[in-house]
């Protein structure tokens, strides 16, 4: 198999690491050989966080070049503008369509732009909206949104539902297991 790559990317806080090992952990229950670099910058205030995955038959590297990525799965819309130019031409873009201020929205030095997700679409782009937030708390909780987005990631990719699921039952809590596989239901049913 050829490599593949994806970039998980969103805001700190958002959940984009479990997101991330859910990812890896699939991959590698199917004897794919996987490559994963976080990158946090300034996560822990509301910044960009981006995580590289590649899987194959043989991974060198987990960076993701401009124009390399398969799929990019954002929790945010302003972070998939940002990373946009890393999509291959026939690649994919799943992205949440929550839109969460960058501090200088926050600060009033700007203002969240209008029509993200359409200049994105313009751009060429296969985009998969996707109201993750709302999905979310109808499985029970905001913090979910992490496990829809992989559910609608999942329906994109060559792995089983009983995989996926395995995943979140190895790497969630007992006490929110049954609210995230709801989530990931309710994402993957989503498309």
């Amino acid at each position: 198999m050829s490599v593949k790559s994806i970039m998980i990317v969103g805001v700190g806080g958002q959940g984009t690491l479990l997101a991330s090992r859910l990812l890896g952990s699939a991959l590698l229950s199917q004897g794919y050989d996987v490559k994963v670099s976080e990158v946090h910058g300034m996560s822990q205030r509301g910044g960009s966080v981006v995580t590289y995955v590649k899987y194959g038959d043989k991974v060198f590297s987990p960076i993701i070049e401009k124009g390399e990525a398969d799929l990019i799965l954002s929790f945010e819309q302003l972070e998939a503008a940002r990373w946009l130019p890393y999509l291959k031409k026939e690649g994919h873009i799943i992205v949440n369509t929550q839109q969460i201020d960058p501090m200088p929205v926050i600060t009033g030095a700007a203002v969240y732009p209008e029509g993200v997700l359409e200049a994105i679409e313009q751009a060429g782009a296969a985009v998969v909206p996707v109201d993750a937030l709302g999905l979310a708390v109808e499985a029970g909780s905001p913090k979910a949104v992490n496990v829809v987005l992989i559910g609608v990631m999942a329906q994109k990719m060559e792995l089983s539902k009983e995989t996926w699921l395995k995943a979140v039952e190895e790497n969630v809590p007992p006490k929110f297991l049954e609210l995230n596989k709801k989530a990931f239901h309710l994402g993957y049913s989503h498309c």
